[in-house]
């Protein structure tokens, strides 16, 4: 108590300045009608509406992590639904009808050839002679081997090993996972990534000089892929070269997938996908 009396004493003339100074403050504040008021007021509006918006912005920024999850979910449904509008339309209405005379009827989800998997990256290598990249979603979640994996922007890679709660995935940065492409006129190729090359950057060969291909030309999946769903951009071409030696094109490309920046996928199911190779393999055996 006896040091508290003496702070006091000893800075009683500046604690009176201050509560004087806090006084005259409120009183003209609370003078609206004085310009001195309103410029009080509105320098404390202009404050306390910085400090919200500051507080604001601390609580998006800690709940990015729960949006981010919340619009990958949204996404492997509308990516879901999508198929199966596909399936509805390459069916024809006609069909459908014959076998489901109710056509909303939810039994012709059944058709739907791809069902979409959210994940997220935990592990992903882009400067290895084979890169791989490591999921945190495994068997219990549904992920098989040889499944595909898309990025929101483009193709990333298939599913090689899976254990209960996690995968592997054989990157498209990986000279042992081609992915079949096609350029806008129709032409079939096969997009890959050579040993050593840099992670933003993807190769096609053996197109003839005559097929016109333009700098800033899209390439995507093919419907004659067995792994990937069709029409996914694979990357954009950003250079072309003519080889003297056999007069085709080959092609760079900057791939539509941010390797480097890699932190969410899908993967896709293709629900035909054991039956078309069942299919194709009793083909090759009768060969």
């Amino acid at each position: 108590m006896r040091n508290f009396i003496l702070f006091i004493r000893r800075f009683f003339n500046l604690i009176l300045f201050i509560g004087l100074e806090i006084t005259c403050i409120v009183l003209i504040a609370r003078t609206k009608n004085m310009m001195q008021g309103n410029d009080i007021l509105s320098s404390a509006n202009a404050v306390t509406g910085y400090l919200y918006n500051r507080q604001n912005d601390v609580v998006e920024y800690f709940g990015l992590r729960r949006m981010n999850d919340s619009l990958l979910t949204e996404n492997a449904r509308l990516l879901t639904l999508l198929a199966e509008r596909e399936s509805y339309d390459t069916l024809g209405s006609e069909v459908v009808k014959k076998i489901y005379p109710d056509k909303d009827s939810p039994r012709i989800v059944h058709y739907a050839q791809y069902t979409y998997y959210k994940a997220r990256v935990i592990s992903n290598s882009i400067s290895a002679a084979d890169n791989y990249i490591t999921i945190n979603r495994g068997s219990d979640d549904g992920i098989r081997k040889n499944m595909a994996v898309i990025s929101g922007t483009g193709v990333v890679g298939r599913v090689t090993n899976v254990s209960r709660h996690f995968a592997t995935v054989l990157s498209v940065l990986n000279v042992k996972q081609p992915v079949s492409a096609r350029l806008r006129d129709g032409t079939y190729s096969f997009a890959f990534w050579e040993k050593g090359a840099r992670p933003d950057e993807l190769f096609m060969s053996d197109i003839p000089q005559e097929i016109r291909v333009s700098v800033g030309d899209s390439v995507y999946t093919t419907s004659y892929s067995t792994l990937f769903p069709r029409d996914l951009l694979i990357g954009v071409v950003y250079r072309i070269e003519t080889l003297k030696r056999d007069h085709t094109q080959y092609l760079y490309l900057r791939p539509a997938t941010n390797f480097r920046n890699l932190q969410y996928v899908y993967v896709v199911r293709d629900d035909f996908l054991d039956e078309r190779r069942q299919l194709e393999d009793s083909v090759k055996k009768k060969k």
